[in-house]
C-alpha cells in the first residue's frame, strides 16, 4: 500500500498520473473556492468559526467526487 501511494505521488508531481493535469488543477481550485465561499459566507452571517469550517469542509469534500468524475488516468 505504501509503495502504491509513493508511486501515485511521484507520478502526480511528474505530471504523468492524469491525462489532463490542467483540468485536475482547475477542478481542485473550484472545490477549494467553493469551500472558502461557504466558510466566509457563514462567518459573515455570524456563525462561530468552528461551525463555518466544519460546514465548508463537509460541503467542499462532498463536491469533490462530482468535480472529479470526468478525470482520466494514464
Amino acid at each position: 500500500m505504501w509503495e502504491m501511494l509513493k508511486s501515485s505521488i511521484t507520478l502526480f508531481f511528474q505530471g504523468k498520473l492524469f491525462q489532463n493535469p490542467a483540468m485536475v488543477c482547475r477542478q481542485l481550485a473550484t472545490g477549494v473556492a467553493l469551500a472558502f465561499v461557504i466558510v466566509f459566507g457563514l462567518a459573515f452571517a455570524g456563525l462561530p468559526m468552528w461551525v463555518c469550517a466544519a460546514a465548508g469542509g463537509f460541503f467542499g469534500g462532498l463536491a469533490q467526487p462530482w468535480l472529479f468524475k470526468d478525470l482520466k488516468y494514464r
